[in-house]
């Protein structure tokens, strides 16, 4: 069997880009020479780590009551001693490997198998480190110990395409080896860990397909391709961000212009299926919108594929520029390591002619109580600023780039840390962002320019002439960069402390100076879109 046809594919496959299945099997050792992205490696860590502190949690409940498949050794050694559990009766299975399956294509592993002591058979459950639902109702769940299902009234659920196409690719293992439970169902663990969220693989998805029946209708197509069977071609989407092909994918699509460089995803799609294939094709477009157009402004599509020919980073929606500007300014920029937490609020205090950064952080490994002391000093701070503005009689605003992340944790710092010395209420934190001293920068460059390259602060502000000190300054980087500032697997490390602070404090400025710029120059430097 040749190497094209000798393919062996996890579940991650299935909700992947078809182009990068064919390539990553079609092109094995240039895959595993790729350079490691951080932030993948990141979150593989991460996600490792969640997974040893449930696994570490349901031990020390009964340290007696669980099978360990050890992770050493090869994968068939593994498979083996998970089936010898599941013919034994082992009630739970921690680091079950299924054997892989050359005829199906099938690899697996399920960090949980629970005996189903009612109708026989097992469970599989995974472990993953996102949210699996949110505060609401109707979610099934289960104690983290004793499998139960009920309706919760605290949680509805989180839709998670992926970990529900893990499941049904396990379950579809433990069917071959006549070890799937009767009730097909199945379980996810996710960020926080205080439940077991329960999948009816038996339930409908897309109004259509069950679970099972959606499964094995993407494992044939993803098949297909992998063994060269189905043709495919390189198109842009969000996934291409991190993809280890997307150099290569870059380059074929700038050779033929293609038209998903300027409108990814599946507006992509739309404009094929009316034969605009092409850049310059979508630039020249004439008459209606598309009636099935997906998301954004079809006008500024356009637009973005004549910014592109035309070489323009920006162009201008209107012919001047407007910022909302104060005389006393704050940017403020906050750090979070995953859900765990705020670790640091970044402050630039501009008054006149000088900046000055403050920072407020806590080098205790979030979550920490720690957190409540930085964010209070943060809003005591903060708010001394707004009042002798007042006082003077001074108007202020403070400053963010997509505030979405800060409005996230001032409502929840608020919420976590309730009662705590210096913490505000709720209610004065609702206010605050509600008000029109609160300016998110990004909605500024959203309202008032076609962003051909996108709109994150890192492809804006070097526009207005802002650099960041260190070449490898970003949101993944970062995170990696914490794990070491706080010890997490080792001993704190204060250079990358004084990294983090340096990050933040570029951040910061990056936005002062945009916003100086669209209020001084911007008209100057970037098209109108009349101009093109």
């Amino acid at each position: 069997m040749s190497q094209r046809t000798a393919v062996s594919l996890e579940a991650a496959a299935l909700t992947r880009c078809r182009h990068r299945v064919y390539l990553d099997a079609t092109f094995p050792d240039e895959l595993a020479g790729a350079p490691e992205n951080p932030g993948a490696r990141q979150r593989q860590e991460a996600a490792a780590a969640h997974r040893e502190a449930i696994r570490q949690t349901l031990f020390d409940a009964d340290p007696d009551g669980w099978v360990l498949i050890a992770p050493e050794g090869p994968m068939s050694q593994r498979a083996e001693r998970t089936l010898d559990a599941c013919r034994a009766g082992a009630d739970r299975i921690w680091g079950a490997v299924l054997p892989s399956e050359p005829d199906t294509g099938r690899r697996g592993r399920s960090e949980i198998l629970l005996r189903d002591a009612e109708r026989g058979g097992y469970i599989p459950v995974i472990v993953v480190n996102h949210k699996v639902t949110d505060p609401g109702r109707g979610a099934l769940t289960t104690d983290l110990f004793a499998w139960a299902p009920a309706a919760d009234e605290t949680r509805k659920v989180r839709s998670q395409v992926r970990d529900q196409m893990r499941l049904a690719h396990l379950y579809r293992m433990l069917e071959r080896h006549g070890l799937a439970s009767p009730a097909k169902v199945a379980g996810a663990i996710g960020y926080g860990g205080d439940c077991i969220l329960v999948h009816d693989l038996d339930i409908l998805v897309h109004d259509l397909d069950q679970i099972l029946d959606d499964y094995d209708a993407r494992l044939a197509d993803r098949l297909e391709i992998a063994r060269g069977l189905t043709p495919t071609a390189p198109s842009q989407i969000g996934e291409c961000k991190t993809c280890p092909w997307w150099d290569r994918c870059r380059a074929e699509l700038t050779v033929t212009r293609d038209v998903s460089l300027v409108a990814p995803g599946q507006r992509a799609a739309v404009l094929r299926e009316l034969e605009v294939h092409t850049i310059d094709g979508l630039a020249r477009w004439e008459g209606e919108e598309p009636e099935a157009w997906p998301q954004g402004s079809f006008e500024d599509a356009i637009v973005t594929a004549r910014a592109w020919i035309a070489g323009a980073p920006l162009v201008r929606r209107y012919r001047h520029v407007h910022v909302h500007r104060a005389d006393v300014e704050v940017d403020i920029d906050m750090e979070s390591y995953h859900e765990h937490g705020a670790y640091l609020w970044g402050t630039l205090l501009n008054s006149g002619s000088s900046s000055e950064y403050i920072p407020f952080a806590t080098w205790e490994p979030v979550p920490t109580d720690d957190e409540a002391r930085s964010f209070a000093e943060f809003w005591r701070w903060l708010s001394d600023q707004r009042r002798a503005a007042e006082r003077r009689g001074k108007t202020f605003a403070a400053y963010c780039y997509s505030r979405s992340a800060e409005d996230k944790w001032l409502l929840s710092s608020a919420r976590r840390f309730h009662g705590f010395p210096g913490v505000p209420e709720l209610a004065e934190v609702k206010a605050f962002i509600g008000s029109n001293e609160w300016v998110d920068i990004f909605q500024a460059v959203t309202d008032q320019f076609v962003c051909p390259n996108g709109k994150g602060l890192k492809k804006i502000a070097p526009i207005a002439g802002h650099h960041w000190r260190d070449a490898e300054a970003g949101g993944e980087a970062s995170m990696s960069w914490y794990r070491e500032a706080v010890g997490m697997a080792g001993e704190p490390d204060p250079a990358q402390r004084v990294r983090l602070l340096e990050y933040n404090e570029d951040d910061v400025i990056a936005t002062k100076i945009l916003r100086e710029w669209m209020s001084d120059r911007a008209v100057l430097d970037i098209p109108f879109v009349e101009d093109l």
